[in-house]
């Protein structure tokens, strides 16, 4: 079925409701409407008698009264506002069963999620890498456990990251539209560096005021944390085994006990309800563990029977000092103990725990026990209204009135449970049950937000993206992160010398400070690069150039200060200067983020690297030449990275040239040379080698090429040549020559090329009504790339993966070719049509998505670097006058063209200067002509449909 533009405006809003909220003017505005797949969440099968809703409504008043507005958080414990990442994670589940509860509209839903999520993005995190143990929940300010501020922080929590993650599943699952935010906050957290050795760690600062890493988690509450983790693609084996533990009798009841107690490692191995009655609620009681928590509420019936005193215990905060307490089964060789995290005696306040009963009632509902413990506080509520207390001391008879998160949240989340018919809130597929030992295969599960893809070997069809990303055991567990220190500051720091035509419009800056997003959430503090794709860690040389020429962008329209602006240049040039090279000439095809490591397509390390990319390369000259001309502080330092690169292989008699490994049988690993020939990219890459002054006009445009009837128009599809017989995946897509328009300008050779391309898809959207912006696109799922070509394999609008198959129903309307589009032809009615249908596909926290799908009209899930910077590129063209981005400059006073003086370097530089000399037209560097005769089209009649 073909959509009409109306049909396709409505579809793609209804996609966006429920794939992610969106800015508009300068404020969050909430969702409206419900998603679709998240019905199985609002299933209530067993709706809650009236009295069930009155302890509901109670437990949801705790959260209405602790609010902070200006954060979105609220106070873990009544009036006192401070919080930890399980008590956010606390309110994420009690906000997610009040809505489907109908204790709060989906606006107020919104209104509250949107504020959270905007304040969590924010937070400054512990050593740039994960949450503080605490923050002031008025402020968000890092602060330790008295709630005062601290600059540094106190470290970390393992088990506080896997409750909320456990939590932050629960809210992508039931309000899907919330997901690609989540996914862009769990980015920017170092997930990883809280996972060693197949278990939790935490990190906690010493009075020497290092950092010490300290393994976290006892039996009950390691396994739950685990499973969150598990829920994103960091596994932690070792920790959802149950080993290392025995069983200890306690009241006729063999009780499961951790072995590793205080006296051993200085952290408490007890024995409490609330680890259990979260599994069960969250993931379902399954085997041994399901005989676990058995046995642990009956140990409790058994004390009962025995002393007659009603038990239900688990930790809670309590209303006096020392404020929490431990009531526990056992713990550290003690039946029946009360301790503080310091093992600090206090029997006195031992108290039945309102959480714990409702968890035991509501988890074996026809375990008379458990509905009598459960009578016992069930209307323990506060006078006003403000929830329910945390329980009743066993010595006093008197009510512990601590009004807490962790009580009114858990009361909630059991509720929505019991109102499910008692179905776990999530999947049990989702995560691996808990056994007695760690699985001898236990391996790192694929994160989530990465593709579950299989591992590939890079090949010729692959130009410039890591598209096939599977983590590898060092990326999920124990990645080796590298610091970079930038370089030196820079002498004589300067603005731009770019000169803008007029300031960008209030829509355009929102548009520019999205695209922005990107960078900011895919940034890599201490390696200073950029992810390629938000869902995995690794870059490619272009996807790097990519991020320079979009900080150069986002300087020059003042998204961001000059401060940071070289803080990251700086950072980044460090970091080029740190990567391995391939045969140690030239960066190698990929690289991982934190390591540095050479990778190859699929994210696996590959020490000897996997040959190099022209195109890629190509791609960082011309970003680089555009810092140093607009930037000429950074000359030097830019002059050092080129000057350190050989060139012998990548030009060679004329044309651009790359390189690819290969594993022989024998095990040996082979390098093969070949000819850069995409179309479109070769042109691109060559214009940025003239730059540097190499004589590449076998590859600059020009000479002749095919072309085939596509819409009436004659599209080019490939270049007639003689110097190769390379076979690549031929495709025609937009990308390369708006890039080569936006940066080098429209010479009359490229221009033979680009007006037809942008003709036939026009004219596709005259004849069909479809919105057409043909692009390589990177996308969320198999095949993780797609080239929605004009023509492509003989046939008109296919889409591609990397393979060259038909991707059916895959093409997309790309976001950055809708701007770029209508960036350099604003007057066009069609350029007009692009840029109406996409300027809506962005996250506010994450940056612009990839596109759409022109047979439905859904979003393209997928961030990408390449996208944001042609954004913003193509918004700095507009400002500039639709003048070229890049401008050539005369001087010949720097390190390289010095170096290019003196000769005989032995790296393959240009012979003279004279190669460069004729790149230039003339001062207002309108377009370049170079060299090349003029571009002859030579028409093929033959057109397949």
């Amino acid at each position: 079925m073909i959509y009409k533009p109306r049909q396709q405006k409505l579809l793609r809003w209804i996609a966006l409701f429920l794939i992610g909220t969106f800015l508009q003017l300068l404020f969050y505005i909430p969702t409206p409407v419900l998603s679709q797949n998240s019905s199985s969440c609002g299933n209530i099968t067993a709706p809650l008698t009236p009295e069930e809703q009155t302890y509901a409504r109670a437990a949801w008043q705790y959260f209405v009264k602790n609010y902070q507005p200006a954060t979105g958080f609220t106070n873990s414990t009544g009036g006192y506002p401070s919080g930890t990442l399980w008590d956010m994670g606390n309110y994420l589940m009690a906000l997610n069963a009040a809505r489907w509860l109908n204790l709060t509209d989906q606006a107020d839903f919104d209104s509250r999620l949107n504020k959270f999520l905007t304040t969590l993005n924010s937070l400054k995190l512990f050593e740039d890498t994960l949450p503080n143990k605490v923050y002031n929940a008025a402020n968000a300010q890092m602060v330790d456990y008295g709630n005062n501020p601290l600059e540094r922080g106190i470290g970390w929590s393992a088990l506080d990251v896997g409750r909320i993650l456990a939590a932050f599943d629960v809210i992508r699952t039931c309000h899907p539209q919330y997901n690609d935010w989540l996914k862009g906050i769990v980015a920017k957290w170092q997930v990883a560096r809280s996972l060693k050795d197949g278990q939790l760690f935490g990190a906690a600062v010493l009075p020497d005021n290092t950092t010490l890493l300290v393994q976290e988690g006892r039996l009950g509450y390691e396994e739950y944390g685990a499973r969150g983790y598990q829920l994103w693609g960091f596994s932690a084996p070792k920790a959802i085994a149950f080993e290392p533990f025995k069983l200890v009798e306690i009241n006729g009841v063999q009780i499961p006990v951790d072995t590793r107690d205080f006296q051993s490692t200085n952290a408490n191995n007890y024995v409490v309800s609330e680890s259990y009655i979260l599994d069960g609620i969250e993931f379902g009681l399954q085997g041994e563990l399901a005989d676990f928590a058995a046995r642990v509420l009956d140990v409790q019936k058994r004390r009962y029977d025995t002393t007659g005193q009603l038990t239900a215990v688990t930790e809670d905060n309590i209303d006096q000092a020392p404020y929490f307490l431990y009531n526990t089964v056992y713990a550290n060789g003690a039946n029946w103990a009360t301790i503080t995290d310091a093992n600090q005696p206090y029997p006195q306040f031992r108290s039945i725990s309102t959480k714990a009963a409702f968890g035991w009632r509501y988890l074996f509902p026809d375990n008379p026990y458990a509905q009598k413990v459960f009578d016992a506080v069930k209307d323990l509520r506060s006078p006003d209204d403000s929830g329910y207390y945390a329980g009743i001391y066993e010595e006093s008879k008197q009510p512990n009135k601590a009004l807490t998160g962790n009580t009114n949240g858990l009361i909630l989340e059991i509720l929505y449970y019991k109102a499910k018919g008692n179905l776990p809130l999530i999947a049990s597929g989702s995560v691996s049950v808990s056994t007695g030992k760690p699985s001898e295969e236990a391996s790192p599960t694929t994160p989530s937000n990465q593709p579950n893809s299989p591992v590939t070997t890079p090949t010729a069809n692959q130009p410039n993206s890591i598209t096939t990303p599977t983590p590898t055991p060092a990326e999920t567990s124990k990645p080796t992160e590298v610091a970079v220190a930038p370089i030196p500051p820079v002498d004589s720091p300067k603005s731009s010398n770019l000169k803008l035509d007029r300031p960008l419009s209030v829509i355009e800056r929102r548009y520019a400070e999205a695209a922005w997003r990107y960078f900011q959430a895919n940034y890599h503090s201490k390696s200073g690069l950029i992810d390629d794709r938000s869902d995995f860690k690794g870059a490619t040389l272009w996807g790097l150039g990519d991020y320079l020429a979009a900080l150069h962008a986002a300087r020059s329209l003042d998204i961001i200060t000059p401060k940071e602006f070289d803080q990251r240049t700086r950072h980044l040039l460090a970091a080029l200067t740190k990567l391995p090279l391939f045969a140690g000439e030239l960066p190698s095809r990929g690289y991982n983020t934190r390591t540095l490591q050479s990778v190859d397509y699929g994210g696996n390390p590959v020490p000897e690297g996997n040959g190099w990319s022209a195109l890629d390369l190509g791609r960082m000259l011309a970003a680089l030449y555009n810092l140093k001309t607009c930037h000429p502080e950074y000359t030097a330092a830019v002059d050092k990275i080129v000057l350190d690169w050989s060139y012998l292989r990548v030009v060679r008699e004329g044309i651009l040239s790359s390189a690819t490994t290969t594993k022989e049988e024998d095990g040996r690993s082979l390098t093969r040379v070949n000819p850069e020939t995409r179309l479109g990219y070769e042109e691109y890459a060559a214009r940025a080698f003239q730059l540097w002054g190499f004589n590449v006009d076998g590859s600059a445009v020009g000479g002749e090429y095919q072309t085939t009837s596509i819409e009436g128009v004659k599209v080019p599809i490939q270049r007639r040549r003689t110097d190769t017989k390379s076979k690549v995946n031929q495709y025609t897509v937009s990308n390369p020559f708006l890039l080569y328009a936006l940066e080098f300008g429209l010479d009359p050779q490229m221009r033979s090329l680009f007006e037809p391309i942008f003709q036939a898809q026009a004219e596709r959207y005259h004849r069909t009504g479809t919105l057409t912006a043909s692009a390589t696109t990177l996308i969320d799922r198999k095949p993780y790339t797609v080239h929605s070509t004009i023509t492509g394999h003989g046939e008109s609008w296919v889409a591609l993966g990397d393979d060259g198959q038909t991707v059916p129903k895959g093409r997309l309307v790309s976001t950055a070719v809708a701007f770029a589009y209508h960036a350099l032809l604003p007057e066009n009615k069609y350029s007009q049509e692009l840029l109406q249908g996409t300027t809506d596909l962005y996250n506010p926290l994450a940056g612009f998505y990839e596109g759409f799908y022109e047979a439905t009209g859904k979003t393209a899930v997928g961030f990408t670097s390449s996208t944001n910077s042609m954004i913003l590129q193509s918004l700095l063209y507009k400002v500039m006058n639709r003048q070229p981005l890049i401008r050539p400059a005369t001087s010949m006073k720097s390190p390289w063209w010095q170096e290019i003086t003196k000769g005989d370097s032995g790296r393959g530089l240009p012979n003279t200067a004279k190669q460069r000399a004729k790149l230039i037209s003339d001062s207002s560097g309108s377009y370049w002509v170079s060299g090349s005769e003029n571009t002859k089209l030579v028409t093929d009649t033959k057109v397949t449909k």
